[in-house]
């Protein structure tokens, strides 16, 4: 696929009958002196400002939101560390979240932030560093008044700055055995080392410690010398958004970030491409560290931003990236040789970029490396010689217009961050717009993009564990073993001339490209969904768009298959079954995803569940022929075979996920009655043939029922005919697939009941031998679904998320991922802690959760009323947060119908809850379920030891356990122990259930 970041949606070919374009809107709103860009339908105002410090910000206000967020982006990235000091720009970004001059109390900035509903973060790319956060609405005034002190007068303190590098060491610590991050540095090592694409990003201890120390560096003063010099108002962007007034808006921003220093910096440039000829016409074969086989086919190119209008890049990606029929993925699918391809321009800046095109190989695949890279340049050949069609640009252009137009709504906190990147880059007019909807054709864009994919200017990366013990070379951040051959252009022309003979050509029109984007007239005016439907074979749960009003649907179908999860056999079929479906649809409907319209069909844990959302003008189309690959789906060996292979290096690659992953998946396989080990999986995988998923599927489809959830611009009727032609097709057909599930047959997820007064430990080394970190999850059981305490339960959080954070992050220096966030398995509700570590092993991070716990019931008691009131205001803002999109919505309401438990107004009976919420009760529901030693409290540790932490295993495994707990030596054993709680799914019973809940509404 095209690998560029998809628009949220797409459409329209006139060549294809389709409608015309919307005409671009333009922001009329006072933006000193600049119209700005906008979708037509965006009823935001928009005001750019330049304040006296020379500080450029964009003011967005939304009367209608529930969260106000902000960004400020600061064009001074890694590219900018010292010689000697990798990784001074991302400490620097970790440091000034800690304290200022004006809020000297540590960590009072991320506090004041969880405390009033929002998060907060930060990253630094090679010429950026971007500091956003969000916070209800409400909270906007005082949260911008500390985040400004960020870029005013940060603290610095000694102490802060050494345990601060811990948690950079810690953060580079995780990254180690990631292969992103492995073949990214690797690529960045292979070119000019004058060049700062050269440099290692990330630091960690050795360089910001041990190093600069040896050279007599004090690296809090180098840090403070880095900020002084280099952070000055007229290099950076801001962005707010609020709910107020732009006037009241600018205000606010004039008053808060008026003291940041302008010191007139330069803008940082770094002319020159990273890669000279030496780095060019290069094979790399690297060993990665999980399975799998990739090849990374690259060339540096002019930098696309320079022609972001013409959209060259775009232009080519598109085609390059294709799947449909002719495509270059289409021709190494058929013969057997790929599992993906995806195209686009990678890094880039406005002086260097580099185009892309990235292959995961099959075994197979990896024995035709040379005809698959011969085939590439037979296709690029094919592109700089068939000229450039302009019905394809129009097509693209139209789906990225319609795209714009019709873009969700989403989160504030991703818009700020998008804008304010974007407004280091582009003209204010296109701040919102960016390169994402090329205007203008231009032949000779595109020909001089594809002139510079030669076989002469190619680096190609080709990883694989087969070439372990071939490789002659370390690159030495993350310990990559590698080796450099040249590929002169004569041995990449030897390979086009050898590889096979196959019908490369362009994509045909897209279909999918919607022709009707009109909204639906709809009677129904409910705020929730009802039953419109319901048989012996499906029930259809229904919900008109009463809020977006945009040209998208949103549908959902469960087929409830007892079958697919009695045994590890049946789970892996079923997956099996799911892939292969996705696989034969491919061909066809690859270009309804381009067009905007999201499908999936994926194994669930009731059998496997169909997803579609995005523009509803040719949704029925393509649902419609799901089910028909599913009604008449035959089994093809070669693909079976692919698919296989495919899952088996996933089996073999779960080894490899990270330490406090695996405690996630050991704590769900203890919790969930139906839950399969990935091992047995993994066996039953190994013995499967084509033969026995064709033996499997009329048993799996034999009995079945289909859950539905058809929401925004659809019809009733139209929905119920939907539901109607499945069953016809599936059900009432002559030789029918499916037959009516019998009710009591109808699958129940429940959960294990964890004993009171009793502490449960599980003991394991960690999968992968050489991963270092250990990690822990503590997790706390409290109660099933229930209102009352889990507004209770959420407040607790709440309160206790960013203290936790701080105490085992900030000040312990446990681990980078240290973290306090509620878990809900099925309506079963209770707090988890997580923690990632090198510093500490298991046990000793579950002393300090329990050592944390004491710390914070002092916190609880000695609240004031105030602060309580506060907190409880926060909640409530977060509750009756409203949907931005679909999407949003869909996904609250499905988790209802999903889980059982039908309450729609979960949210009006929790926010009513905490209004007469007391302390009292929260200090009652935290002595009964969280505190230490209290009476009621159930736990379960989940405990994953590293390569460092080996000795203390032997320790724990050995020696009997201490009063109150209990090991768990066998998983099994225990979830066959343990009581479970009951389901609230009921199959039939939920239509009693549905109506006794919405009285008359379907009467």
């Amino acid at each position: 696929m095209d690998s560029r970041p998809r628009e949220t949606d797409a459409p329209g070919d006139p060549a294809n009958g389709a409608a015309p374009p919307p005409a671009a809107a333009v922001a009329a709103a006072a933006t000193g002196g600049v119209e700005i860009t906008k979708p037509r339908n965006d009823k935001r105002g928009y005001r750019r400002v330049v304040l006296p410090n020379a500080l450029e910000c964009l003011l967005i206000s939304d009367p209608d939101t529930d969260k106000a967020a902000a960004s400020m982006s600061v064009s001074v990235g890694y590219f900018c560390d010292p010689d000697g000091l990798e990784g001074l720009a991302h400490f620097l970004e970790h440091m000034l979240f800690y304290a200022s001059k004006k809020y000297p109390i540590e960590d009072s900035y991320s506090k004041y932030i969880a405390e009033h509903g929002g998060s907060t973060n930060a990253f630094t790319s090679t010429e950026r560093t971007n500091f956003y956060f969000d916070v209800n609405s409400d909270s906007l005034h005082d949260a911008l008044d500390r985040f400004a002190q960020f870029f005013i007068k940060p603290l610095m303190s000694p102490d802060a700055v050494h345990r601060e590098i811990k948690a950079v060491d810690s953060e580079n610590q995780k990254n180690l055995l990631s292969d992103p991050w492995r073949m990214s540095q690797l690529q960045n090592h292979l070119c000019d080392e004058n060049h700062p694409y050269h440099k290692f990003g990330t630091g960690n201890w050795d360089t910001l410690e041990v190093k600069a120390k040896e050279k007599g560096l004090d690296t809090r003063l180098e840090l403070i010398k880095f900020y002084d010099s280099h952070y000055s108002a007229n290099l950076m962007k801001l962005v707010v958004y609020g709910k107020d007034s732009l006037d009241n808006l600018q205000n606010l921003v004039e008053n808060k970030f008026c003291d940041i220093r302008d010191i007139g910096r330069k803008p940082f440039s770094f002319p020159g491409h990273p890669c000279s000829s030496e780095h060019l016409q290069i094979l790399v074969k690297a060993v990665p560290i999980k399975q799998g086989h990739t090849l990374r086919i690259l060339w540096p190119i002019t930098p696309n931003v320079r022609c972001y209008k013409e959209g060259p890049c775009k232009y080519i990606s598109h085609l390059i990236g294709h799947e449909g029929e002719g495509s270059l993925f289409y021709i190494l699918k058929k013969l057997g040789w790929a599992i993906s391809l995806e195209a686009g321009e990678g890094d880039w800046s406005y002086d260097f970029s580099f185009f892309s095109v990235v292959i995961r190989l099959t075994d197979e695949g990896q024995e035709h490396m040379e005809d698959a890279v011969g085939l590439l340049f037979r296709y690029i050949t094919l592109l700089q010689t068939s000229g450039t069609p302009k019905w394809i640009f129009d097509e693209l252009q139209t789906i990225c217009e319609t795209g714009f137009h019709y873009r969700d709504k989403g989160p504030p906190i991703h818009y700020v961050v998008n804008i304010s990147s974007n407004m280091q880059i582009f003209p204010p007019e296109d701040w919102l717009i960016a390169s994402s909807m090329p205007s203008k054709f231009s032949p000779d864009a595109i020909q001089n993009i594809l002139n510079e994919l030669t076989p002469g200017n190619v680096r190609i990366f080709w990883e694989s564990k087969r070439f372990e013990g071939q490789t002659n070379l370390t690159e030495p951040w993350y310990g990559t073993s590698y080796s450099v051959e040249a590929v002169p252009p004569s041995i990449i022309q030897k390979w086009v001339a050898e590889a096979p003979e196959e019908d490369l050509h362009l994509p045909k029109p897209n279909i999918f490209i919607p022709r009707d984007l009109s909204l639906k007239n709809v009677e129904e005016k409910v705020s929730v969904p009802f039953m419109l439907r319901k048989t012996p074979l499906s029930r259809l749960w229904y919900k008109p768009d009463t809020m977006f009003f945009t040209p998208k649907a949103y549908i959902k179908m469960d087929f409830h298959c007892p079958l697919s999860q009695s045994s590890p056999e049946s789970a892996v079929l079923t997956d099996v079954f799911t892939r292969l479906l996705m696989d034969y649809l491919n061909d066809y409907a690859y270009d309804a995803q381009v067009a905007g319209l999201y499908y999936a069909v994926k194994p669930n844990d009731t059998g496997f569940q169909v997803t579609m959302v995005g523009y509803n003008d040719k949704m029925r189309t393509l649902l419609e022929t799901v089910i028909g690959k599913i009604a008449e789906f035959e089994v093809r060996v070669d693909r079976f075979s692919v698919i296989k292979e495919a899952m088996t290096k996933e089996y073999e690659n779960f080894k490899f996920r990270q330490p406090y992953q695996q405690v996630l998946y050991y704590c769900s396989l203890m919790l969930d009655e139906q839950a399969w080990p990935w091992d047995e999986e993994f066996s039953a995988l190994s013995h499967l043939e084509a033969s026995d998923l064709g033996n499997f599927l009329p048993h799996l489809l034999a009995k079945t029922f289909i859950e539905c959830y058809f929401a925004g611009n659809i019809e009733p009727n139209e929905a119920k005919s939907v539901i109607q032609h499945v069953e016809d097709v599936l059900f009432n057909a002559p030789i029918s697939v499916c037959k009516p599930l019998s009710p009591s047959q109808h699958l129940a997820r429940r959960i294990v009941k964890l004993e009171k007064g009793l502490r449960y430990y599980y003991p394991a080394m960690c999968l992968n031998h050489q991963d270092e970190n250990s990690a822990l999850l503590h997790y706390i059981q409290t109660h099933q679904d229930n209102v009352k305490q889990n507004v209770l339960l959420h407040l607790l959080a709440l309160i206790g998320k960013q203290p936790a954070f701080h105490q085992l992050r900030s000040v312990e220096q446990l681990g980078y991922i240290a973290l306090l966030r509620q878990r809900n398995d099925s309506g079963v509700r209770g707090l988890q802690f997580i923690i990632q570590s090198t510093v500490k092993d298991p046990a000793n991070l579950d002393a300090r959760v329990e050592n944390f716990l004491k710390m914070f019931e002092s916190t609880l008691y000695q609240m004031s009323d105030a602060e309580f009131k506060s907190n409880v205001r926060a909640l409530i803002d977060m509750k009756l947060e409203k949907y931005k999109n679909i999407r949003e919505e869909s996904a609250f309401f499905w988790g209802e119908i999903s889980e059982g438990t039908l309450k729609f107004d979960r949210k009006e009976a929790e926010v009513a809850a905490l209004r007469e919420l007391k302390k009292e009760e929260l200090i009652d529901f935290f002595n009964d379920h969280v505190k230490v030693n209290a009476p009621q409290k159930k736990i379960l540790s989940i405990q994953v030891y590293g390569g460092l932490h080996t000795a203390e295993y032997q320790t724990i495994v050995q020696n009997a356990p201490p009063p109150q707990s209990c090991e768990i030596t066998d998983i099994y054993s225990f979830r066959r122990s343990r009581p479970l709680y009951g389901s609230f799914r009921g199959g039939f019973g939920q239509m009693k259930l549905a109506c006794m809940y919405f009285g008359g509404l379907f009467d």
